[in-house]
C-alpha cells in the first residue's frame, strides 16, 4: 500500500480549476511510485468570510479529478482557516516488486521527463498580469493534467528509478535522485521542454521566491557549465502538479517515446540528458 497526503493554498483564481490542480498534485505521488490510486480523503482550510459555494466548487474539482483516476473519495476533514488550503490523502496500491524508487539510477541510463516545466515562472507572470491567454491556458493544462497516462507508459518498460517533479524544481529532484544513486546527471538545458512563454518571462525577471530557495539548496551540487541565468531560473523553479522523471536504459528510449505518442498527451515529453559515474558534482548542465 502507498499513502500519501498534499495539500496547498490557491495557485489560480478559478476554485475549481484550483481543486483539480490540488488533487492532481496529490495524485501524483502514488503514480510516481508506479501504484494506482484507489481511496482519497479531503483534507481542507476554509476562511468562514468566502461564500461557501466557492468551497463547494473547490471540492468539485477535485472529486472529478479523483473519479478520472478511478479512485474514490471516501470524505475528508475541515477547518476554519484565515487562507483556502486544498488538497487529499490518497491510498494505492502496487505490485511489491514492481515500485518505482527515487534511487536507482545507473550509468548510461537516459532521464525522460513528462511534463514541459516552468509553472512556477508562469504562474509569477499571471500574479503580475503579465501572462499572455496561450500561457495561461497552457499553465493550466498542464497543472490539472494527471501523471495516469505517464505511468501506464511506464508499466511497459523496465524502469530504474522515478520521482515527481514537484516544490524542489527539476534541479532539486535531480540532486535527490543523483544522489541517492551515486552517480551524475548529465542535463542539456536545451532538450528540457519549458512552457510556451516561460523562457521569455524568465528573461523579465518573473521569477518566485521559491526558485532562489532551492538555488540556495543545491549550492556546491551543481555545475551550471556557463548556462545562462534565465534557464537556471527555470531549471529551479517550483513546479506545482508537475510530471514524472525516470531513468531508463537507452535501448528503450525510442519504443517509450513511441509508447507517450501513442497516448496522446497533453504535456510535452522530453529526453533531458543522460546519467554517468559519479564525478564531482552531482549535476552537469550544459
Amino acid at each position: 500500500m502507498i499513502q500519501t497526503v498534499d495539500f496547498f493554498t490557491p495557485v489560480v483564481d478559478d476554485p475549481y480549476t484550483f481543486g483539480q490542480i490540488a488533487a492532481a498534485n496529490a495524485l501524483s505521488d502514488v503514480y510516481a511510485m508506479g501504484g494506482e490510486p484507489k481511496i482519497a480523503l479531503n483534507i481542507v482550510g476554509f476562511p468562514n468570510c468566502l461564500d461557501p459555494s466557492v468551497l463547494g466548487e473547490i471540492l468539485a474539482g477535485g472529486a472529478d479529478k479523483v473519479k478520472e483516476a478511478g479512485a474514490v473519495l471516501v470524505g475528508g476533514h475541515s477547518i476554519q482557516d484565515d487562507e483556502p488550503k486544498y488538497g487529499l490523502c490518497v491510498s494505492g496500491f502496487v505490485h511489491p516488486d514492481k515500485i518505482y524508487k527515487n534511487f536507482g539510477c545507473k550509468p548510461g541510463d537516459v532521464l525522460i521527463l513528462t511534463k514541459q516545466i516552468g509553472s512556477g515562472i508562469i504562474n509569477t507572470a499571471v500574479k503580475a498580469e503579465m501572462a499572455s491567454d496561450a500561457a495561461v491556458k497552457e499553465v493550466v493544462t498542464v497543472m490539472t493534467s494527471l501523471n495516469r497516462k505517464a505511468k501506464e507508459v511506464l508499466d511497459g518498460f523496465p524502469v530504474h528509478a522515478c520521482t515527481d517533479v514537484t516544490g524542489f524544481g527539476l534541479l532539486g529532484h535531480c540532486i535527490e535522485m543523483a544522489e541517492a544513486s551515486q552517480v551524475t546527471f548529465s542535463l542539456n538545458v536545451r532538450d528540457v521542454a519549458y512552457f510556451d512563454d516561460a523562457v521569455s518571462y524568465a528573461r523579465m525577471g518573473l521569477v518566485p521566491a521559491g526558485a532562489y530557495r532551492n538555488r540556495g539548496y543545491a549550492e556546491g551540487k551543481v555545475d551550471d557549465g556557463g548556462v545562462e541565468e534565465h534557464f537556471t531560473d527555470l531549471l529551479y523553479d517550483p513546479q506545482t502538479s508537475g510530471g514524472l522523471l525516470f531513468s531508463i536504459e537507452p535501448r528503450y528510449v525510442e519504443k517509450v517515446l513511441d509508447a507517450f505518442e501513442k497516448k496522446r498527451m497533453d504535456t510535452k515529453v522530453s529526453v533531458i540528458g543522460t546519467v554517468t559515474e559519479q564525478e564531482g558534482r552531482l549535476i552537469r548542465l550544459h
